[in-house]
């Protein structure tokens, strides 16, 4: 079924553990959620093969869903916690790599800029992320977990400066320059979110 003149947006926020993942249609009418959830990899399976999962995964998506540009959080590395910064590492590096294979752009977007596009605060708190997520997507419940409303503030706040807040086939200057090339995935567990 072709679908009606959208940019769709596949929103990633990358972790070993659980990454999660949102597609988001921006029509006349505003966002709507395609399918969101979350990629969850064995914390008793080696690097390696978690790696192997995600990519897997996100192939699967990128090929069912078809978006025309992602957008993937941006690495940041705290001094306290390189640890943390090196794990998602892992996981951005396979999702890029599932993006570029797709032939998919992506936006790279820290999440100080995605929670200020949301909530007009760079340092909102997941739950504030939460309820902006909710309002701007008309659910009825707030998107959980986290990792699946921080996907889909990513997808939102790309979204929009995509589209500069105007329907996608206006007749704008073509916004696909702002997009660096990358693809796909799959998820093991959905969330209902309608």
């Amino acid at each position: 079924m072709a679908r009606a003149a959208t940019l769709r947006i596949l929103g990633i926020d990358p972790g070993l553990n659980v990454t999660g993942y949102g597609v988001v249609d921006f029509t006349r009418g505003g966002p709507a959620i395609v399918e969101a959830g979350t990629i969850q990899t064995d914390t008793k399976a080696d690097v390696a093969a978690r790696i192997a999962q995600i990519h897997a995964d996100l192939a699967e998506i990128l090929a069912e869903h078809k978006p025309d540009a992602a957008a993937v959080e941006k690495l940041y590395a705290h001094y306290k916690h390189p640890r943390t910064a090196i794990l998602m590492a892992h996981a951005r590096g396979a999702i890029l790599l599932a993006c570029r294979q797709a032939g998919l752009g992506v936006r790279d977007l820290p999440a100080t800029k995605v929670k200020k596009s949301l909530t007009g605060n760079g340092h909102a708190s997941k739950r504030q992320v939460q309820l902006a997520v909710q309002a701007a997507c008309k659910l009825d419940q707030l998107p959980e977990p986290p990792d699946v409303a921080d996907a889909l503030a990513l997808a939102l706040c790309a979204g929009r400066q995509a589209t500069d807040y105007t329907h996608p086939a206006s007749k704008k200057k073509d916004r696909s320059t702002n997009y660096t090339n990358c693809t796909k995935r799959r998820q093991t567990e959905q969330r209902g979110l309608k």
